[in-house]
């Protein structure tokens, strides 16, 4: 078998990473006269590699976060000095995530919460675990359109089954008037099984007032709460910084 017949048995086998890496490695092999056993260590490591960094873009994919590119790196923590590093970098690792805990991010719009969601989210992903990114009003719009279908039985167990479900934005839409007995299904299921991630703008005070249902809103907060890492954002506004920034350039 010749190097381009093997090549094509490789990628017939679904074997695209040893494929891809097998001219270089077997140049590599005969410039440092690899034992077979290292050749072959070296394309299996290829192989797995490239199935890893696949894996990982599936994953980002189906989480469906809404913007590119949000990783901790990226964070400006210096803009509010008071904000707790340490605890956005513990929750960095995913050790919450094993543990089944929950996190609830709040503070006004434009103080970083969502994208320290999203960050953690991507970290996540990469520590291995599945993750669903959807801001509030969407979430709940789409198990009340599943409702209408006849899906959203499935549609919920399938939300309860994520390890991470990261929930954006509560309070910035208006929402559906089943949003309050949806959402506490959700942390009812997800209760000490799965992790959740919750951002809002309104304090927890004003939920009930929010979804229109202090009862459910109680209960909610009661099971959230119990394992919950708070993390309070802001005070300033990072949208706010950059527009005042730009009105004064373009002024001088």
């Amino acid at each position: 078998m010749n190097l381009v017949e093997l090549n094509l048995a490789l990628l017939k086998l679904r074997l695209g990473g040893m494929a891809s890496a097998l001219e270089s490695r077997l140049t590599q092999a005969q410039a440092e006269s690899l034992a077979p056993i290292d050749f072959l260590s070296a394309l299996v490591s290829d192989e797995l590699l490239r199935r890893g960094d696949r894996l990982v873009e599936r994953r980002i994919k189906q989480a469906g976060f809404r913007d590119a590119g949000k990783l901790l790196d990226s964070f400006n923590f210096d803009f509010n000095k008071k904000m707790d590093r340490r605890l956005v970098f513990e929750l960095g690792t995913g050790r919450f995530i094993t543990q089944h805990e929950d996190v609830l991010f709040l503070g006004p719009p434009g103080t970083g919460k969502s994208h320290i969601a999203q960050a953690i989210g991507h970290a996540a992903i990469q520590q291995g675990h599945r993750v669903i990114y959807r801001e509030a009003h969407m979430l709940l719009e789409e198990l009340a359109e599943a409702a209408i279908d006849g899906t959203r039985a499935q549609r919920a167990a399938d939300l309860a089954a994520i390890p991470l479900l990261i929930i954006d934005d509560l309070g910035m839409r208006k929402l559906p008037h089943t949003a309050a007995e949806d959402l506490l299904e959700l942390v009812m299921r997800r209760y000490e099984r799965a992790s959740t991630i919750l951002t809002s703008n309104r304090p927890v005070e004003d939920w009930g007032k929010v979804l229109g249902d202090n009862a459910a809103v109680s209960a909610m907060l009661d099971r959230l709460l119990h394992h919950a890492h708070v993390l309070k954002c802001g005070p300033r506004s990072y949208r706010t910084n950059r527009a005042d920034l730009s009105v004064a350039t373009a002024e001088s």
